[in-house]
């Protein structure tokens, strides 16, 4: 319900300051980045820097006409937006690949990149769907439906293949379980079907963001341990996937686990003892196994990225990786983003982090944060991550003062892309996250993600400046 229609409502001027503030830093980057004597007008549209003037202006173009929009509009029509997304999803797997990936839909000299626009259509319906029913009050229907929202998209993206735009929808997970949405219900379907057992809860099913924290760390020991060989005098010349290194320790954890948990359970609940083991114990087994087999039908590329990033493939050659190129990218920009130092070399006058040197591709997209560290230094990079904490942080401030579900729900959506753009961006540059291809919001060039990320935060500004007008 309505209590007035002003166009500007309670208007958060400060989430828009620091939107401009992102957009203008992200624009002087570039230009020092690319920057071409024989064209050094900023509104030169022949330049990398003319072209994303221009992508920014339709961005606030777009942005207005967002905002114009009565906000009633994105929740009745969540279903035709989302499908719009997918369709575009699928289109553009049967386009031509570009850099390996069908992720780019093309019109001539102009092309978009569908998932970027995939995660709004996502981040719109979950919003609505979640904020259609009562969280004390979910069941198996209501968990798998806001799963397939979010999967849906995920499997297209796969396919593409896009590893970052894939890595960035987990984020909607953590918006699930900050909104108290768990697995129990097909958790306990699947428990409570075994004979002579009987939960009312799991803590499986409801703290599945801890589980994934756990995910990942077997994830990456059974990368690590799988890479060795095992040898057996019994069976000389022969060699073994180390992967049975990591089977023998879940076998000994799960051993621990149960003798543990019967020291601490009463005696009549032994058999729960026993099958949380054998649960937690099949599905390590299951996990483990998968990520190696997966891991060992990826692309050599791919593989020996992954390998970099977890100091396997440079201790065993070591030599850093350098001239064979397999580190090049992700050693090039931790270079640039030392050699700024403490106060940078000043603007424009990057000598690694630039396109005309080349010694750090894509510096005016994936790694446009290693040019700017190298010339603003540590001071000006410590200075550029306080403005996407602080832009971060007004996002969840924004999100909590919601008086709507269906406004929080989204505005936390945005909180979490954001987040992982960030955090991925910026540990790509520094060397903390495997190279995976994620623009730095607001600030990298490209058409689409500035596109996605303005309609983005436009229509959390729409939704929150008639937040007083939501009655409970």
């Amino acid at each position: 319900m309505r209590k007035n229609d002003s166009i500007t409502g309670s208007f958060d001027w400060i989430l828009f300051g620091l939107y401009i503030v992102l957009v203008v830093f992200g624009i002087t980057t570039i230009y020092s980045v690319t920057y071409n004597p024989e064209n050094p007008s900023i509104f030169s549209f022949s330049e990398m820097y003319g072209r994303q003037l221009f992508w920014v202006g339709v961005s606030l173009f777009l942005g207005l006409l967002v905002f114009l929009i009565d906000s009633d509009i994105y929740r009745k029509f969540s279903i035709p937006i989302y499908l719009f997304c997918l369709a575009l999803l699928v289109i553009v797997l049967f386009m031509p690949p570009i850099n390996g990936a069908r992720a780019w839909l093309g019109f001539g000299s102009f092309g978009i990149q569908p998932g970027e626009f995939a995660k709004i259509g996502t981040a719109i319906l979950l919003s609505s769907y979640m904020s259609s029913f009562n969280v004390k009050q979910q069941n198996g229907r209501t968990v798998l439906v806001s799963l397939a929202i979010i999967v849906v998209p995920m499997l297209l993206i796969i396919l593409q293949p896009d590893a970052g735009t894939f890595v960035v929808f987990t984020a909607f997970f953590f918006v699930m379980y900050r909104e108290g949405l768990t697995f129990d219900p097909i958790v306990l379907k699947v428990v409570n079907a075994i004979p002579g057992v009987k939960f009312r809860s799991t803590w499986l099913g409801t703290h599945f963001i801890p589980i994934l924290f756990v995910v990942i760390f077997l994830l990456i020991i059974t990368l690590i341990i799988s890479h060795t060989t095992l040898t057996f005098e019994a069976y000389p010349g022969e060699e073994f996937s180390g992967y049975w290194r990591m089977f023998a320790a879940l076998v000994v954890t799960a051993l621990l686990g149960y003798l543990i948990m019967r020291s601490l359970f009463p005696k009549r609940e032994a058999r729960r003892a026993l099958i949380i083991t054998i649960i937690g114990f099949s599905m390590s087994v299951a996990l483990t196994a998968t990520v190696h087999a997966t891991f060992e039908s990826l692309p050599p590329h791919q593989k020996t990225r992954i390998e970099l990033w977890l100091g396997i493939y440079e201790a065993e050659e070591g030599t850093g990786n350098v001239d064979d190129g397999a580190d090049y990218n992700r050693f090039r920009a931790m270079t640039a983003v030392g050699s700024g130092g403490f106060t940078g070399k000043g603007y424009r006058e990057a000598s690694i982090a630039n396109t005309k040197t080349n010694h750090v591709p894509e510096c005016e997209t994936d790694f446009i944060f290693s040019p700017w560290a190298e010339e603003r230094g540590f001071l000006g990079s410590i200075f550029l991550v306080t403005v996407y904490i602080f832009l971060l942080l007004r996002v969840i401030t924004i999100a909590e003062r919601q008086r709507s579900k269906y406004n929080r729900v989204y505005a936390y959506s945005v909180a979490m892309i954001l987040f992982y753009h960030f955090a991925v961006n910026v540990g790509m540059n520094i060397g903390l996250v495997p190279i995976i291809g994620i623009p730095l919001p607001l600030f990298s060039y490209g058409g689409s993600s500035m596109m996605a990320f303005s309609i983005m935060i436009f229509l959390l500004l729409k939704l929150d400046s008639q937040r007083k007008d939501v009655l409970n």
